[in-house]
Formats: structure tokens, sequence, C-alpha cells
């Protein structure tokens, strides 16, 4: 029987935005992204719309050669594969394609952020946090639900998905091997 997996990405990388989150958070980890492949070649997110304008955020594909992941010289990060049924992979799938499609309605949730920091639950429909939309995509999936409001949702409660660790370490120095097995 066929295996379903969707992948977390949780980075730091060393923009002001993160920082600041780092600073006020304590936290770990301060971007997420989702992968519905184990080599992260389709990897999305919220994130800025140009790598050296940090106001301007939407929804966007990800690689670590690009954006904001360009700017850096090693990215900590963590990605954790957690397994799925095949109803939850094909949901999360066309809840993916949705964004893709629609692209040009989502912006990134500011509001949201400044509320996050607060620890005040807010958030419009189509205004996205990072960790917001990755919890979006798992939780209308069927995958988890942390019963708050998913601008609250930040990167480090990811980690508390059941899933199994595959790699942690600099993501920029991420070598695949044939099987698709990351290694550094």
């Amino acid at each position: 029987m066929k295996k379903y997996y969707l992948y977390i990405v949780l980075t730091r990388t060393n923009t002001t935005i993160s920082r600041v989150i780092q600073l006020v958070k304590k936290d770990e980890y301060t971007h997420a992204s989702i992968s519905l492949d184990k080599e992260l070649n389709h990897m999305y997110s919220f994130g800025r719309r140009k790598t050296y304008n940090p106001f301007i955020g939407r929804f966007r594909k990800e690689t670590f050669n690009e954006g904001a992941f360009k700017l850096c010289n090693t990215i900590p990060g963590v990605i954790i594969e957690v397994q799925v049924t095949r109803k939850q992979y094909e949901q999360a799938r066309a809840l993916v394609n949705h964004f893709i499609l629609n692209s040009h309605l989502y912006k990134y949730n500011y509001m949201g952020l400044l509320h996050s920091i607060l620890n005040k639950g807010a958030y419009k429909d189509h205004r996205f946090l990072c960790s917001e939309f990755v919890y979006h995509i798992l939780k209308e999936s069927g995958v988890v639900d942390f019963h708050k409001a998913r601008n609250l949702v930040r990167p480090q409660n990811l980690l508390d998905i059941k899933g199994r660790v595959i790699y942690e370490g600099d993501l920029k120095a991420i070598c695949w091997s044939k099987n698709g097995t990351a290694y550094a």
C-alpha cells in the first residue's frame, strides 16, 4: 500500500523580521513552508514578493536559492516528514493548487503578525503569515488542529505535529541521495 507524506520545513533567516520574531518570541525557527514532495521541489509559503523589500509579501513558491533565502550563507532549519492518508494528501494538494491558481488574491498578513506578537487571535480570509498558511493547509486537510486562531500558530508550534525529523541543520548544505534521503 502506497504511503503519503507532507513535508514541513522550518527555517530561520538573518532578515530583520526573523531576528525580531526570534528576539520577542524566543523561537528557534521563524519561517514555515510546506512541500508536497520529499525533494522540496514544490515548497510553498507566504513571504517577500521582492528579495530586498520586506513590506510587500504574498503567496509564493520557495527554493533555498531565491528570495530571502538567497541572502543567507546558511539557513538553520528542520524538515519534518508527516505521514498522511491518501485523502489528506489529495486535500492538501488541492488546497495548495487553489492558492497557486488564485495567488493574486492572497497577501501577507502584516496585521496578523502584529496580533501574533501580542498574542491576540485575528485573521482575514485572504491574508496569511507563513506558519498560518502551513497550519491552514494541515488543518483543512484533517492532519492537525491546534484549537487556536490560525495567526497564533508560530513556526515553532509546528514542531509539535506528529512526524519524523528527516533533516536538521544547514538547509543550504543539503544534498539528496538517489533514494530521496537528505544528507549534509
